[in-house]
């Protein structure tokens, strides 16, 4: 999010990310005209280009506001405060409370679907990298408290690990953002169980053990 966005005082900030977010749920972000966000929102063309570089780049800063408030929504999360008997079982809480808060606010599956055709779109889709450097800071923090506690495998290079890791996350976050209205109550309640398995296999320290007994096994 832009350093110069703190500098506009919160009720601006607000009535912009508002007419914004209609603006985009009404029209898509190909069809959102800035034009009309400004329109709403009392700002004028030459503030909006102070504070953002493009359509882009507001879109994104309003995909990190909303994240924000779905993080908020959900409750706090340490990843200092994981053991070894709750790490796997806690990913599944904070995955089914996530889910709650998605069903009650659908907007947020349009959104993400938004973000991710711009994400697709090879002149205008930098500025959703910030989200992926941010998601991946949270990904380091939670691989390397889970090597400490001896249930994340180390057999890998850690960059390897969290490489894949990351490339786990954004491939079920947009099966999710592309089938969300085709699911089931039960299988959106299934969801933290299996998403949080496939984590498990890719990650756990049980999964290098066996890699690495089977390769003792082979090579002996």
């Amino acid at each position: 999010m832009s350093r110069r966005l703190d500098k506009l005082d919160a009720d601006r900030q607000t009535r912009l990310f508002e007419s914004a977010a209609e603006e985009f749920a009404a029209h898509g972000f190909d069809g959102a005209s800035l034009n009309r966000i400004l329109e709403k929102s009392g700002m004028s063309k030459s503030s909006l280009y102070y504070y953002f570089d493009d359509k882009a780049d507001l879109f994104t800063t309003m995909i990190e506001r909303s994240l924000a408030v779905l993080f908020r929504e959900i409750g706090g999360f340490d990843p200092a405060a994981l053991d070894a008997d709750t790490f796997w079982g806690a990913f599944e809480e904070l995955y089914r409370r996530a889910i709650a808060v998605v069903d009650r606010n659908a907007w947020l599956v349009q959104f993400g679907g938004m973000f991710y055709r711009l994400r697709n779109d090879p002149g205008q889709g930098s500025a959703t990298g910030r989200l992926f450097l941010a998601a991946r800071k949270w990904v380091t923090l939670i691989v390397e408290r889970g090597q400490a506690l001896g249930v994340v495998r180390t057999d890998l290079p850690q960059s390897l690990l969290i490489d894949s890791t990351m490339s786990l996350l954004e491939t079920l976050d947009r099966w999710v953002v592309a089938h969300w209205g085709q699911l089931g109550q039960g299988e959106k309640d299934a969801l933290p169980r299996q998403h949080i398995a496939l984590f498990r296999s890719l990650m756990s320290a049980q999964t290098g053990a066996s890699v690495s007994g089977a390769a003792a096994m082979r090579d002996g």
